[in-house]
């Protein structure tokens, strides 16, 4: 018997490092974004539809991100026919790695879970969270985005109270010791229901 947990919270929240932690203790780990650069990559499932969709996305043999951001810029459309190549593939290699885990729990990092309706495939969801302004500075620290483009990406993702009041478990994120703490409580948690189930 397997366990599927879900993993997500919004932008800069922790959610990557949260899911290395999980893997620290025996989980196996599928990751969303991971599989979308598999996709994109050269040689990757997603390259040939995109090429016929979307020729001028395709740089070197791999799907550009960044021709694609330019795309959906300018067409606002061009989400949907992406998504609609895109997820199915996404749901191949999720269903792959589902029947080659070995791990007793394994946990889906998926950014937009509840926003895709993801949640409703797992058995529970735990949701990472740190304040606001701990947020803002993480994400700005890396020096990847402005603070409009940090605003514009929060707009779209579900408040943070929203998720941890749909969550089963909520891992506060404020330091490393404290989210390992938390990381191995879940786990402790989720193997003792196993048992009884």
């Amino acid at each position: 018997m397997t366990f599927r947990l879900g993993l997500t919270g919004s932008i800069g929240m922790g959610k990557s490092t949260t899911a290395r932690l999980f893997a620290d203790a025996g989980c196996a780990v599928w990751d969303a974004d991971a599989a979308v650069h598999r996709l994109y990559a050269k040689g990757g499932a997603a390259v040939e539809s995109m090429q016929a969709a979307f020729p001028q996305a395709i740089v070197d043999g791999a799907v550009s991100r960044d021709a694609l951001k330019q795309i959906i810029g300018a067409d606002p459309t061009a989400l949907k026919r992406i998504e609609t190549i895109v997820h199915p593939l996404v749901g191949q290699d999720r269903e792959q790695f589902i029947t080659s885990a070995k791990a007793d729990i394994l946990v889906f990092d998926i950014p937009l879970l509840f926003e895709t309706g993801g949640d409703a495939r797992m058995d529970a969801v735990a949701v990472v969270s740190v304040d606001a302004d701990t947020q803002r500075a993480r994400v700005l620290a890396r020096g990847t985005m402005t603070e409009d483009q940090f605003n514009a990406i929060r707009a779209k993702q579900m408040p943070d109270a929203e998720k941890r009041a749909r969550a089963d478990y909520v891992i506060v994120t404020d330091t490393m010791d404290h989210a390992r703490q938390q990381v191995q409580d879940v786990v402790t948690d989720i193997r003792s229901r196993m048992k009884d189930a």
